[in-house]
């Protein structure tokens, strides 16, 4: 596990720092421990901070006024987040941070990073580049969840779970409702869908396992998309 200043040795929107300015972002880091569950900024919340996951991952979840959720994108140890207000002062945040399991993240006021991003253009470019990057990941979120069905997104999400694993119990690591939010649906749907498949005989699913039978009916529901 990296700590800190190996974290910023290695990322590329920090590489242009010199030693001192790297020992300056430690000191004036806070390190929280966080653990499955936990919410670190909630959705609306004006959150003008920078993120480094440094253990663990960070899902970030957004909920409906109908009360759905989706999972709209997660940040494993390494990545960087920054709230709308990080730039914009006042905005909020379109989605509630949570820990996915036990997790250790490195957080920094907008008031300690000012400075070098007025005189490093390199860390804003990366930060360009990052954000560009997002922009991409979540026009493949809305484009699954405009033009394929929730029997295309739930079979997706299965095929990926599994890993080609066909014919051999494997550990649920995901509840019910964080299935729904990954795949942007209600609880009701997606455990009638994952009973529909089971009935099908495409899978057999317990609270502590399932079971994947026909791996090729899951990848054809998986590349399902509305006509």
């Amino acid at each position: 596990m990296k700590t800190l200043e190996e974290w910023l040795r290695a990322l590329p929107i920090f590489a242009a720092l010199d030693e001192g300015e790297r020992e300056l972002l430690v000191r004036q880091s806070l390190t929280r421990e966080l653990q499955r569950g936990e919410v670190l900024a909630l959705q609306g919340d004006v959150w003008p901070y920078l993120l480094l996951v440094g253990k663990g991952r960070i899902d970030a979840v957004k909920a409906s006024s109908q009360g759905r959720s989706l999972l709209v994108t997660t940040l494993s140890a390494g990545e960087l987040f920054w709230g709308p207000a990080f730039f914009q002062e006042g905005a909020s945040l379109p989605a509630s941070l949570e820990a996915h399991g036990r997790t250790r993240v490195h957080i920094w006021p907008r008031q300690a990073i000012e400075p070098l991003l007025l005189a490093r253009a390199s860390i804003l470019w990366e930060m360009c580049c990052l954000m560009i990057q997002r922009m991409q990941r979540a026009s493949t979120v809305v484009e699954e969840l405009a033009f394929q069905p929730v029997a295309g997104r739930l079979a997706r999400l299965l095929v990926a779970v599994s890993a080609g694993r066909e014919e051999e119990a494997i550990p649920r690591s995901v509840t019910l409702d964080e299935i729904a939010a990954r795949i942007g649906t209600t609880r009701e749907v997606a455990c009638r869908f994952l009973h529909r498949f089971a009935e099908e005989g495409l899978i057999d699913i317990t609270r502590s396992e399932f079971v994947v039978h026909d791996q090729r009916r899951l990848e054809e529901l998986a590349r399902q998309v509305k006509g």
